[in-house]
């Protein structure tokens, strides 16, 4: 079991390789074989409408939890499905064994609908901090990877966000209606303003790659399932991004952080967001 930064770094410098196959593999035996292929019996709803749950999730999930929780003894596996079935096991990433954090199939809405703009995202995290994330993009066969202090990675090509262009308006992706309070609702209006261009996200975890790419400015997200934010968060962290809550507070994926939330291309974008943010919901 993992008990000190040295070990930490040890144990990615040897299986960092192995969490990456597994998360192909489970794409490949769980998921993309249901890609447009789904039977209606094979979807279903959780919260809503807009909150749904296939077979590919739960079984992709599975997968990745027998397989992590064997690479690393000691660890605790905190995935999305799992949660919604027992929320109790969601306090394990406030715990002192690390932690891998797993959304199998983030994006379910456009896998659902055969939309290639879904990805299965791991984490892991010690102690509330983030160390290592793997975004896996299946039906693009995009790998994206990041080790605090290493880089970002897609394809094994070195990541940077950059700064914003001037002269154009900030492009920045914002949270579904669905998943916000009135309060943040205001917060996020203050985004519809002049020099900002907000529209409305897809998979948080594309969207976050989408960051570290330099393609798109920032986020603007009204919750905090650490699932959606966690790999994505550092993956922007290493491409040189930064992150702000509505306090101005880093996020922390322990969770009680101030919403809504952004991440960024850089610290000047994060706190322009941010400050309007904040002058949404004055």
């Amino acid at each position: 079991m993992i008990e000190d930064k040295e070990t930490i770094d040890e144990f990615l410098a040897r299986h960092s390789a192995d969490v990456e196959e597994a998360v192909r593999k489970a794409a490949a035996a769980e998921i993309m074989p249901r890609f447009r292929q789904l039977a209606a019996h094979e979807v279903d709803q959780k919260s809503g409408p807009h909150d749904l749950v296939t077979d590919a999730d739960r079984l992709a999930e599975q997968y990745l939890t027998d397989v992590l929780g064997a690479l690393l003894p000691g660890s605790a596996v905190v995935g999305e499905e799992a949660v919604h079935a027992d929320p109790v096991t969601y306090e394990a990433i406030q715990g002192d064994a690390p932690v891998w954090i797993v959304d199998p199939v983030d994006g379910t809405r456009q896998f659902v609908r055969g939309d290639s703009g879904f990805c299965t995202l791991v984490a892991l995290a010690h102690r509330g901090v983030l160390l290592a994330s793997w975004t896996y993009a299946p039906a693009l066969d995009q790998l994206a990877t990041a080790v605090r202090g290493q880089g970002a990675f897609l394809d094994g090509e070195r990541l940077y966000a950059g700064p914003t262009a001037p002269g154009r308006d900030l492009q920045v992706a914002t949270s579904h209606p669905d998943y916000t309070t009135d309060e943040q609702k205001r917060a996020l209006l203050g985004l519809w303003t002049d020099g900002v261009a907000p529209r409305a996200c897809g998979s948080a975890g594309l969207e976050y790659l989408a960051i570290a790419r330099g393609e798109l400015d920032a986020v603007a997200f009204s919750w905090e399932a650490a699932w959606d934010h966690a790999a994505g968060i550092l993956l922007v962290e290493e491409a040189g991004g930064a992150h702000q809550t509505l306090t101005g507070e880093p996020f922390r994926i322990t969770g009680g952080n101030a919403l809504p939330f952004t991440t960024a291309r850089d610290a000047e974008t994060a706190e322009r967001v941010a400050a309007l943010l904040r002058q949404g919901s004055a």
